[in-house]
């Protein structure tokens, strides 16, 4: 992970999964972040929103505006051959060119600019930048929306090494899940990395670390961390979060004990034993690891709208920029994930919309034309160049009808 993106990332996904909640879930930080950080472009790159709300949104962002800018143009603009993204800002068409125009060239070169879709479109825009694995759109288009601001990520790899399979008794004997399950997946006796490390946040916790199969020097590594039972599932997070600044280079995660530094015998996260074998190790002492984990899959529907996540202040910074109304806004974002014995998905597509009010009452009347009897038709071409010179054949009737002779409409 990038350096300049590590810290702001982990506190941000600190406040989200604390939203969220503890129970099973699955989220994506970083799509929320990356969609506050091209917010950041807007304000960045507009005196005029260089307000309160911006200094709220870098608040949650953890940084200031130019660099959230920047890391959200790098990331967006160099995508990874094996997670998908994806961000696009729709608006009500004929509204929202009325503001400066310099956040638009501030914007990633890859976000799709454009009249707002309809929901069909939002749904197919989810399904194509998903890996098909989001079907719907988080959030609803109403007569009310003027703007929609969305981001997308999803990866689909397999294990470079696939997981053996284990009996779930091998969970442990205190597990609820031991009971629950009758396979396990058990880590292979090579392709894996696995730990024991000791953190001040928790204690003692094991790491397990799966590298997917790389595409063109590009890999993915899915790390999982479990702490004592009592330890709050907010701890356990941040710790994942911390040890996953070395993960993709393979480091060994700082505190990692060696085996011969622990008792012999079970705790709740372990059991260690030791035999006599033929070892090249020069000291004549082999350390070995495996581990052994559930599948699982999740999917979430996550209501972002709370101050501590940043959208109330991306919406008013939006929609400053783009010199629209908006009287309230909505914020959600659909995760999905599963992880098995041959590899792992995941994808995320977060949306921020700005809402104004409806119109006052007033009245309306609608015209329903009939041709009902014989009528005239006159085709007209129109012919405007390239260049924006109007043709010779512009304005010229070039064929015309009285119709007094209607046809039936064909069978499909």
């Amino acid at each position: 992970m990038r350096s300049d993106l590590h810290g702001p990332l982990s506190a941000y996904a600190a406040r989200l999964h604390a939203t969220v909640g503890d129970g099973h879930h699955v989220a994506s930080p970083l799509g929320a972040w990356l969609l506050l950080a091209v917010t950041a472009t807007t304000a960045d790159s507009d005196p005029a929103v260089a307000d309160g709300a911006a200094v709220k949104l870098a608040q949650a962002l953890g940084t200031d505006l130019p660099s959230a800018a920047e890391v959200a143009r790098t990331l967006l603009d160099a995508p990874h051959p094996l997670v998908g993204s994806a961000t696009a800002l729709w608006h009500t068409a004929g509204q929202g060119d009325d503001g400066s125009t310099a956040w638009r060239a501030a914007l990633p070169r890859t976000t799709e600019v454009g009249a707002l879709p309809d929901q069909a479109g939002l749904d197919a825009w989810a399904r194509e930048h998903t890996l098909g694995l989001i079907e719907t759109f988080p959030l609803k288009v109403k007569p009310t929306v003027r703007f929609i601001l969305a981001s997308a990520l999803a990866t689909r790899v397999s294990w470079a090494t696939p997981f053996d399979v284990a009996d779930a008794r091998a969970l442990g004997a205190n597990s609820p899940w031991a009971g629950q399950l009758r396979r396990a997946l058990r880590s292979p006796s090579d392709g894996h990395r696995c730990a024991i490390v000791s953190t001040a946040r928790a204690g003692d916790v094991i790491v397990h670390a799966a590298p997917a199969q790389t595409t063109d020097g590009a890999g993915l590594v899915v790390l999982s961390v479990a702490a004592a039972p009592q330890v709050p599932p907010a701890e356990v997070l941040a710790i994942a979060y911390d040890l996953s600044a070395g993960a993709a280079d393979g480091a060994r995660p700082a505190g990692s004990h060696s085996l011969f530094d622990l008792p012999l015998g079970e705790t709740p996260l372990w059991t260690l034993t030791e035999e006599r074998v033929h070892t090249w190790e020069r000291d004549g002492r082999e350390e070995r690891h495996n581990a052994v984990l559930p599948c699982w899959s999740a999917r979430n529907d996550h209501d972002l709208t709370a101050p501590a996540l940043g959208f109330p202040a991306a919406a008013t910074t939006l929609a400053t920029a783009l010199a629209l109304p908006m009287n309230e806004f909505e914020a959600r974002q659909t995760a999905v994930a599963r992880f098995d014995r041959y590899g792992f998905e995941a994808a995320a597509v977060t949306g921020m919309a700005g809402i104004t009010s409806m119109p006052p009452e007033g009245v309306a009347r609608t015209a329903e034309l009939r041709f009902g009897h014989p009528y005239a038709v006159v085709a007209v071409a129109t012919d405007t160049r390239a260049d924006g010179v109007t043709g010779p054949w512009h304005g010229v009737p070039v064929f015309s009808a009285w119709v007094a002779e209607p046809e039936d409409v064909p069978e499909a």
